[in-house]
């Protein structure tokens, strides 16, 4: 009895001493250094799904003209071998697309021999082919890394234009590319003015969790042009196609886009007459010219059937998009067209057509884009286009849910973008809090 007394006491003793233990750790903040070491011990370093913590990596450069079959007999393998690997691998590693410039690692084990365990083959920013020599049997495979999206906030007010504005902001100005696709229907953004504002949500895309490869998509904006108020709210109406609608639900997609280029500027505008540079006398120029550097792509501004392509002596290189019974485009002096455009082929809005280029009766690099209503010359600069499909009657409810989180999220960030920066950015709606 006594011996059981003395083992109750003995086991009370430790626990009471393990507990203040644990209370002294918790109270000095060692606990949570303790459970770190402890996980840490856990945890291996990988990459590309590889286990490295008991592996050399080595990274290589691919030259140009190299190949598979060279690469791993240059690593050490014989001829036999090396075609061997590169026949297993050809269903991940193509041959035809290792481009020079990209990278390659090897996987060597840590002894004197060095063996070869893993090879892989940077494809693009996330996918990778790894060749595993672990097994019974070369292997090879597809390696995706993870991308991770995080929201991001930019506003401001413009000065000379949207792409400045952005920079001076710290967002990527690539973004205002970004913005202008959103709003090609609404704002003629060859004329946006010093003072018009804008502010936008957008995700960027991240492989590694620190590496930006891309914005993903524009979350939530909105637009003072002209001190009037634009908004883009995205929504999925069901049909698994994302749009953006203004705040009363309109779809701010229309049947034609603004303007057939990205973000250049206008040298010539629609005229009944205007002197030619070339032929040195007034005629009419019944198109808008758009600067732009050689290779620029040109746009479709609206789906439809080419009728005609080719070469014609005044306008060089041109092409016809037929977009119903009303409207006809024609885009010219392009330097060339892109694989698969042919006379019947269908086109889509906003897909590209050519390329900016000078042939034909031409003082420099510009696209001469014309539009004709029912065979007549039209401005482009003026033409309506009626929008598309609002947000459905039984999404309406949905819509609005969404509207209200967007604007609050927008509100939210500006705000707090507003008290850090010490002074107002004056972006479009003010700070409501």
């Amino acid at each position: 009895m006594r011996r059981e007394r003395d083992k109750t006491a003995f086991l009370s003793l430790w626990l009471l001493l393990l507990a203040m233990a644990f209370s002294c750790v918790g109270r000095h903040g060692g606990e949570d250094e303790v459970n770190s070491e402890w996980v840490d011990s856990l945890r291996y370093t990988y990459r590309y799904g590889i286990r490295t913590d008991s592996l050399d990596v080595t990274g290589y450069t691919v030259n140009s003209g190299d190949n598979p079959v060279g690469i791993f007999t240059r690593l050490g393998f014989s001829a036999a071998e090396a075609d061997r690997i590169s026949r297993i691998a050809a269903p991940v590693l193509n041959p035809t697309r290792l481009r020079a410039g990209t990278h390659y690692y090897t996987f060597t084990t840590q002894d004197s021999l060095a063996a070869i365990r893993y090879i892989s083959f940077e494809k693009s920013f996330t996918d990778y082919a790894v060749i595993d020599f672990t097994g019974d049997t070369v292997a090879a495979y597809e390696y995706n890394k993870t991308i991770t999206l995080k929201r991001v906030y930019t506003g401001g007010v413009i000065r000379s234009s949207l792409w400045n504005a952005l920079q001076a902001s710290g967002a990527d100005p690539l973004l205002a590319n970004r913005i202008a696709d959103v709003f090609a229907w609404q704002i003629d953004f060859y004329d946006v003015k010093e003072g018009d504002s804008f502010e936008a949500l957008y995700d960027v895309a991240y492989i590694d969790d620190t590496v930006a490869i891309h914005i993903a998509h524009i979350e939530g904006a909105l637009f003072i042009h002209q001190g009037k108020e634009f908004a883009a709210i995205p929504f999925m109406q069901g049909d698994g196609i994302r749009d953006y609608f203004d705040k009363e639900g309109n779809s701010l997609r229309k049947t034609f886009l603004k303007a057939p280029l990205d973000l250049v500027r206008i040298t010539s505008r629609f005229s009944n007459s205007r002197f030619h540079p070339i032929l040195k006398r007034y005629r009419a120029h019944h198109g808008v010219d758009y600067a732009a550097p050689v290779g620029t792509p040109v746009k479709t501004i609206g789906s439809g059937v080419v009728t005609a392509k080719g070469y014609q002596s005044g306008g060089g290189n041109f092409i016809k998009v037929r977009h119903n019974a009303v409207y006809t485009t024609t885009y010219m002096h392009l330097s060339r067209f892109p694989k698969g455009i042919k006379t019947g082929s269908t086109v889509q809005q906003g897909e590209v057509i050519g390329y900016v280029g000078s042939t034909g009766l031409s003082t420099g690099p510009h696209l001469d884009f014309r539009v004709h209503k029912n065979g007549q010359p039209v401005n482009p600069l003026k033409i309506e286009s009626p929008p598309s499909e609002p947000v459905k009657p039984a999404l309406r409810d949905s819509f609005e849910l969404i509207k209200q989180r967007v604007l609050a999220e927008l509100d939210s960030f500006r705000c707090l973008t507003n008290r850090s920066a010490g002074s107002r950015l004056s972006p479009p709606g003010g700070c409501r809090r």
